[in-house]
């Protein structure tokens, strides 16, 4: 009677039971390779000039045309020039087209830590999140807003399957609409 000592086995440590269980599909997903589920991506990254001028900081999104078949890509614009991630490490876009959105603001972290001092009367190196996005959204935008809005933005892009180099020129001449303001009722669903 064999499989009553099995049993009684299972019974008895349960845990190892279910890690030698585990141990095969655990051996099979480390030998995928390192594919995170977000495909193929290439190399892109380029210079922004804002009134001709490298634009100093600010963030570079592209937005899918078609986001069934892609996921978008941000970078960090320093000195003019990015570098696009789409999981991290500078790791690039999936070919196909985007819109494209900038955003640059005035600094505002020092504003966030001076709010949260007066409100809690505290000195705090790491600040609240909600602090920070207050601060975020009443930071002044040093480029046209319109740039930064998938709604309004002129620009746009198409990743090709190799290495990309994406410049792009923005200016108070050509700038878009600011985005369309939220409803006074402060937007989102809509009541029935």
């Amino acid at each position: 009677m064999p499989s009553l000592n099995v049993l009684a086995s299972v019974a008895r440590f349960p845990r190892l039971f279910l890690a030698v269980l585990a141990l095969p599909a655990l051996l099979v997903m480390t030998s995928c390779g390192t594919e995170d589920g977000f495909g193929k991506r290439y190399h892109v990254s380029g210079t922004v000039t804002y009134n001709s001028n490298p634009l100093e900081n600010g963030t570079i999104t592209f937005v899918p045309e078609d986001a069934t078949k892609n996921v978008g890509a941000t970078g960090t614009i320093t000195d003019g020039s990015y570098t696009l991630s789409t999981g991290g490490n500078d790791d690039g876009a999936q070919a196909g087209k985007y819109k494209v959105t900038i955003t640059s603001k005035e600094e505002y972290t020092s504003k966030a830590q001076a709010d949260f001092k007066k409100e809690s009367g505290k000195d705090n190196p790491k600040l609240p999140p909600h602090v920070v996005a207050k601060a975020q959204a009443a930071a002044k935008s040093l480029i046209p807003a319109g740039y930064g809005d998938p709604r309004t933005t002129t620009l746009t892009a198409e990743v090709k399957e190799q290495s990309n180099t994406l410049d792009f020129k923005l200016s108070d001449a050509e700038a878009p609409p600011d985005p369309p303001k939220g409803d006074a009722k402060g937007g989102g669903r809509r009541r029935r």
